[in-house]
């Protein structure tokens, strides 16, 4: 009767690498577009935060960055500072994630806020950096590779909405700067094409040039045919509207 008991402690022992691993893919798995973001609470050179809960119905921009005082995210931070008004301007927080401890980030910001980058004076840094030494946060949004060394390639981008949905996710190599006009340029077009019935944006756009129609309708067909039209084709199926909306003919249209 004592050999079952150590026949299934046995088979246990066998099974918990795989069990571990099994839970390491599981809780290290990329937030795809359209998932619930993942929530975690940690210290930042702000204070304690909740993400996103802390962030109520504004956009959220999660930043993370595997090491304090290297020099590729040193030059993504300045940029971030000098652009936080844009982002702001838009409702959008900047949240910037790194690996290493609270009192490594402070110095790495107060040395940061020193800097005249690019000729433009010192910037203030006004959005926190956040303590995920423990790599929380960054298993909770796959960041981790598991053959890579700690901290190397945790270089993603997540773009998170007013109801704390995955919008737009970036990942970029570590020796590669990342554009940050490129991620206000997403935030803007997600906004537009959000506040905006049946409108996508076209390659390379840029805010202020026409936007494409999803599903054209008669009146729309029709009014590329008036003097001063707002809505143009390619061909049948490549639709645009100017993005000029005298008395909001557009939303009327729809």
């Amino acid at each position: 009767m004592k050999k079952i008991p150590l026949l299934l402690l046995a088979g246990l022992l066998m099974a918990l690498p795989a069990w571990s691993q099994y839970r390491n893919d599981n809780n290290n798995r990329v937030p795809l577009i359209g998932d619930e973001a993942p929530a975690f609470v940690a210290g930042s050179t702000n204070g304690p935060i909740h993400f996103p809960a802390d962030y109520g119905r504004n956009w959220k921009i999660l930043f993370s960055h595997p090491r304090d005082f290297t020099p590729v995210c040193s030059t993504e931070i300045l940029e971030l500072a000098w652009m936080a008004a844009d982002f702001r301007r838009l409702g959008a927080d900047l949240v910037v994630l790194s690996t290493d401890r609270l009192e490594t980030h402070f110095r790495w910001k107060e040395a940061l806020e020193e800097v005249d980058f690019k000729n433009r004076g010192p910037v203030k840094i006004s959005f926190p950096l956040v303590d995920d030494h423990d790599y929380t946060a960054c298993n909770l949004y796959g960041m981790t590779h598991p053959n890579a060394k700690n901290g190397e390639n945790i270089r993603g981008v997540f773009l998170i909405d007013r109801d704390n949905k995955v919008r737009a996710v970036f990942f970029y190599p570590s020796e590669i700067g990342r554009d940050t006009r490129e991620i206000l340029r997403t935030l803007i077009a997600l906004q537009k094409t959000d506040d905006n019935y049946n409108v996508k944006t076209p390659a390379n756009w840029q805010p202020g040039e026409p936007v494409m129609v999803a599903y054209p309708n008669e009146l729309m067909v029709k009014n590329m045919e008036e003097p001063s039209p707002i809505y143009f084709q390619y061909n049948w199926f490549m639709l645009y509207w100017t993005n000029q909306e005298p008395g909001n003919v557009h939303t009327e249209m729809r």
